[in-house]
């Protein structure tokens, strides 16, 4: 079995940066890729970033293209999500996921397994 695990998050002034990271443990991994996802309190998941495994290519949503940069570390199984910018609508759990069916669009949820417990990223005004 596979686990992610997150880390990195906290409580951050508007314009401060963070770098997550989501280290997978476990039998060998090779995902397609891995996404990021934050849920903010009464919202629906939302599609943050994801990298391919192999190649590397990256995907990100208008909300944060500019200030998010997703990057990994295939040596050590682990993805980064560098957050620059923050702002206060930026508040939320972020999740990383592995990415299990190419056939699903990059940020639909269903197409993720082995979701990490979450880390709490906290953006003050």
């Amino acid at each position: 079995q596979v686990q992610l695990v997150e880390s990195g998050g906290g409580l951050v002034q508007a314009g401060a940066s963070l770098t997550l990271s989501c280290a997978a443990s476990g039998r060998p991994f090779s995902p397609y890729g891995i996404g990021w996802f934050r849920q903010a309190p009464g919202k629906e998941q939302e599609f943050v970033s994801a990298i391919a495994w192999s190649g590397g290519g990256t995907v990100y949503p208008q909300s944060v293209k500019g200030r998010f940069t997703i990057s990994k570390d295939n040596a050590k199984d682990t993805v980064y999500l560098q957050m620059n910018n923050l702002k206060p609508e930026d508040t939320a759990v972020y999740h990383c996921a592995a990415r299990k069916n190419l056939l699903m669009a990059v940020s639909n949820t269903e197409g993720y397994h082995y979701w990490g417990q979450g880390t709490q990223v906290t953006v003050s005004s």
